[in-house]
């Protein structure tokens, strides 16, 4: 996952541990909100479109975010040997909300996101999540940011060895106290939330690509996390399947508090999920806004993206 390839077409063994590994832990969140929210959870009328955090990226070297912001990524820049991909990436996150970034192929994206839980580091630039530099964190604090942080990847990386219930209980046998009998509730109260508890006794290759998606995402909150990070969540799915993935993470949101990054190319899970779409251009965020300002833009490059 870290050699800076921007699409993966196959799901190797590492990127699989990689997952289980960045795997959010069992701590519920009890206010349903965000992170010094004081509203409890519900954002001010207005204030749900991740607008405010969005137009405020901090300079390198001006210190935290405000307590508002819970992911903020500042002029990143990122080089594999003579090849620039990241040329000042730059984006903040509002707790509670959902943004998407968008952009065509070999753009960053992907990149882009793995620097929010450390896979990579920039050259040059400031990652920021929850407070907190994460390129200048090591051990236990980068386990317990990473242990908070859920990762849906493009191919869904469940075990193929595994039945639902094996691949979720893994999760919970690593990262929780929990005893056997609360593990198996916590698996059943999350399958029932995707709609899938007649899932739990089959295998990965036994369930339909749409169904496969609903059990990564399922795997990804078992833990209840406080963010979450979607890799492509509804490539190669039909329009009925995307719409039903691009509503569980809308649900996420709204039920409970998760504050999302998504890469996508899928307009239609886009208009769905996204308070704010962030389009990404060799190596920089060329622009921010609503989904419709980045489809009205008349910068050339938004126009081809969008076909307009």
């Amino acid at each position: 996952m870290a050699d800076g390839t921007e699409r993966r077409d196959d799901v190797k063994e590492d990127d699989v541990q990689d997952e289980a590994r960045y795997a959010p832990p069992g701590e519920k969140r009890r206010d349903g909100g965000g992170r010094g929210d004081p509203n409890g959870g519900e954002k001010p009328q207005g204030q749900r479109n991740g607008q405010a955090a969005s137009e405020r990226v901090g300079e390198v070297g001006s210190g935290p975010p405000p307590e508002d912001t819970i992911i903020e990524l500042r002029d990143l820049h990122k080089s594999f040997g003579d090849l620039d991909v990241l040329n000042g990436a730059s984006l903040a996150v509002e707790d509670g909300t959902s943004a998407v970034v968008m952009g065509g192929s070999g753009a960053g994206k992907s990149v882009l996101l793995k620097h929010v839980v450390k896979l990579l580091t920039p050259d040059y630039g400031e990652p920021w999540v929850k407070g907190r530099r994460v390129d200048q964190m090591t051990g236990g604090e980068l386990d317990d940011l990473r242990l908070s942080i859920g990762y849906l990847f493009q191919g869904g990386a469940l075990f193929d060895s595994m039945s639902v219930e094996e691949n979720m209980n893994f999760f919970l046998r690593r990262h929780s106290d929990l005893s056997e009998g609360e593990r198996q509730d916590r698996i059943e109260e999350t399958l029932s939330w995707v709609k899938l508890e007649d899932t739990a006794p089959k295998y990965p290759a036994e369930l339909s690509g749409g169904q496969q998606k609903r059990i990564g995402l399922a795997r990804a909150i078992v833990l209840q996390p406080e963010i979450l990070l979607y890799d492509e969540p509804t490539t190669g799915l039909d329009p009925v399947s995307v719409r039903t993935v691009s509503e569980l993470i809308v649900r996420l949101r709204d039920e409970r508090g998760i504050s999302s990054v998504a890469i996508t190319h899928d307009l239609l899970c886009a208009e769905i999920i996204a308070d704010r779409a962030h389009f990404i251009y060799e190596g920089k965020i060329l622009e921010s806004g609503s989904l419709e300002d980045l489809k009205h833009s008349d910068h050339p490059a938004l126009r081809n993206f969008f076909g307009s």
